[in-house]
Formats: structure tokens, C-alpha cells, sequence
């Protein structure tokens, strides 16, 4: 059986920059019924999921996470 090294030098693979105070709130629709439908991420805007709240309770989420509006 044979092993491979695997290298644990930070520097040889360039890692991505991930800021994780960064919330980021993207509405995806609003239902006659009064829901907020959402896509919620946290450092990266791409990397997402999707949520669905009623908006009194979608206000309160975006103000506790302290989210950033993206628009398309």
C-alpha cells in the first residue's frame, strides 16, 4: 500500500477571500399571500439559499442579519 503526502501549505493553493460579516439578501418574488420569497447568502452572493417568509418576519430577518439589498 503506498501514501501520498498531502500538502498542507496554505500558500501553495491560493485560497479564496470569504468576508463572513457580509450578508446578502436577493428577492426572488413576493406571493399574494403576503410571503417574501428569498435568496439569503453569507460572504459570497453566489453561493445561496433560498427562503420564504412572511414579510413582517422577512423585515425583521434582513435587519438582525444586517443583510445588503442585491439587485439584478
Amino acid at each position: 500500500m503506498t501514501h501520498t503526502a498531502i500538502a498542507t501549505d496554505a500558500s501553495a493553493t491560493p485560497q479564496p477571500v470569504c468576508d463572513l460579516s457580509q450578508r446578502f439578501v436577493r428577492v426572488l418574488g413576493r406571493r399574494d399571500n403576503g410571503f417574501v420569497e428569498f435568496a439569503f447568502s453569507i460572504g459570497w452572493p453566489e453561493l445561496s439559499v433560498e427562503l420564504m417568509l412572511p414579510e413582517p418576519a422577512f423585515d425583521a430577518f434582513c435587519a438582525a442579519h444586517r443583510v445588503r439589498h442585491l439587485d439584478d
